[in-house]
């Protein structure tokens, strides 16, 4: 078994299809299939039910999928290690939530950058429930999430503060008559419907119209035009250039606080890239 095998079994593991995992690693769908095959003759045993709907684990193939994320990390620590010589270098693999990625951490990183530019930097960005599941699945070193998260297995670094606020196009209301207008999310993960159920509830306001949305770009958009109101980081609105039709209006204090926080691995091998990162994100004015 070579790591080349363990790298395509996770990619169909994650994936759910032979075909999504070969575009996802640049191969020939039939090399993938091969593959797949060869490692489950070689274990004498079937790591995937096969449907019309895709491909999903058999009870051994999520044992191995276990094992397979813990022996490809120790593989990508072991490569930082032998590049580990001098100034902080080698890839740096970090994820963030939309708004952090646009209000609050370009300055930051141009820094990071400009100090240590042997660092091989990637920033992707997504909701909280899919950073925590790449963290814990060691594809991303660290990410910067909506915090506390509730995982023993993860460390975390309160680094920025947030104030939610209630956008619409309308200068004045009350909060009750405003949220009786159909409420804007995110498609997926938000991490913020708890709390605005809390807030409805609180506000006498029963359950009502919800859509979805992409990118906070488009929410913007939809609010501007009267679409309904959207619960957002108040920088995250403040932003944005273009803030005709847009008004922010305050929650109750009980509801307005949001934390971001950095999350990592707690048995993630710390290359200097990542302690240097871990030293600036602490000498934050809210890092801790």
């Amino acid at each position: 078994m070579e790591s080349g095998d363990l790298k395509i079994f996770q990619a169909v593991a994650r994936k759910g299809s032979i075909s999504k995992a070969a575009e996802s690693l640049h191969y020939v769908q039939s090399n993938v299939t091969n593959r797949i095959q060869q490692l489950e003759r070689q274990l004498q045993t079937q790591l995937f039910y096969r449907t019309n709907r895709g491909m999903t684990l058999t009870p051994a193939g999520e044992n191995l999928l276990k094992d397979a994320d813990r022996i490809l990390q120790l593989l990508h620590e072991a490569q930082k290690t032998a590049q580990e010589a001098g100034d902080p270098n080698g890839p740096l693999r970090i994820g963030s939530l939309e708004t952090a990625a646009a209000v609050h951490l370009p300055q930051f990183f141009t820094e990071y950058c400009s100090r240590y530019p042997k660092v091989q930097l990637s920033l992707s960005t997504g909701d909280t429930h899919t950073l925590v599941q790449h963290i814990l699945h060691y594809e991303l070193d660290g990410a910067f999430v909506y915090g506390p998260v509730e995982y023993e297995d993860l460390e975390q670094v309160a680094v920025f503060q947030e104030e939610l606020v209630l956008a619409s196009n309308k200068r004045e209301g009350s909060l009750q008559d405003l949220l009786r207008e159909p409420i804007l999310y995110f498609a997926a993960g938000c991490s913020h419907r708890r709390k605005i159920k809390n807030i409805l509830k609180e506000e006498a306001v029963p359950a009502h119209k919800i859509i979805e949305f992409g990118t906070l770009e488009a929410i913007i958009g939809a609010v501007q035009a009267g679409m309904g109101v959207s619960f957002l980081p108040a920088s995250a609105v403040r932003y944005f250039q273009n803030r005709k039709n847009l008004f922010l209006h305050e929650l109750p204090e009980q509801f307005r606080d949001m934390n971001i926080s950095f999350i990592y691995q707690s048995d993630l091998f710390l290359t200097s890239a990542f302690e240097e990162l871990l030293n600036g994100l602490k000498a934050l004015p809210n890092g801790r």
